[in-house]
């Protein structure tokens, strides 16, 4: 295929480009400012909030699938906003699907499912409320749109650069746990989860994914 990644250059973004790259894919890596060393990854400069840039740049690619990975800190949840709808919209037009990496807090919590993760302390403390808040305003502008081909990603309560091993749980609108009452999973498994949906999607809108022991 060829792949899309806006916010290549991220924590995130950048193991989904690695992974991508990896399986044979050619990759676009789209980013403000755009560097690549990987075989296989054209860099292409492109703010996400330009909706003629990413348009002609997703068009010009003939991009068969696109993965949104873009965050910001301090959270901007107009931004985020802003952008996944640009994607959405410009995807929709090309046929492309999407795979967008969300939040955490647009799951529902474990034990509690009329909780949402973004309301649960036990989860999400009251300094990252605010973006938690944007991941889930970012799902319902996906939910919004009816003519992109999506799906939401959201990673587990803990998302940290670690090991790739190549397994991992996957779920769907509910955050997964360990016995121990851990939530986590390494960037570079969370880019496997991406990969696999991507070459062998399924029919959940929304899932998620987490750590799997040996």
């Amino acid at each position: 295929m060829t792949i899309a990644v806006l916010g290549a250059t991220g924590t995130v973004g950048g193991r989904v480009v690695t992974e991508a790259s990896g399986r044979g894919h050619r990759v676009l890596a789209l980013s403000r400012k755009p560097a690549s060393e990987v075989p296989g990854v054209t860099p292409v400069a492109v703010d996400v909030t330009d909706a003629p840039a990413v348009g002609q740049a997703l068009a010009g690619a003939a991009a068969d699938a696109v993965v949104l990975t873009v965050r910001t800190l301090p959270v901007d949840e107009e931004f985020l906003v802003t952008a996944t709808g640009t994607v959405l919209d410009a995807a929709a037009r090309l046929g492309s699907r999407v795979l967008v990496v969300g939040g955490a807090g647009a799951l529902r919590s474990p034990g509690d499912p009329e909780l949402p993760v973004a309301d649960n302390p036990a989860y999400v403390p009251a300094e990252w409320r605010s973006v938690a808040a944007a991941g889930v305003a970012q799902l319902r502008t996906c939910r919004a749109h009816t003519g992109a081909d999506w799906v939401y990603l959201s990673p587990p309560a803990v998302l940290e650069p670690g090991e790739r091993t190549g397994r991992y749980r996957r779920g769907t609108d509910t955050l997964l746990t360990d016995a121990d009452g851990r939530s986590w999973i390494s960037t570079e498994d969370l880019a496997v989860a991406a990969l696999d949906e991507l070459e062998r999607p399924g029919t959940d809108r929304h899932i998620t994914v987490a750590h799997q022991h040996r």
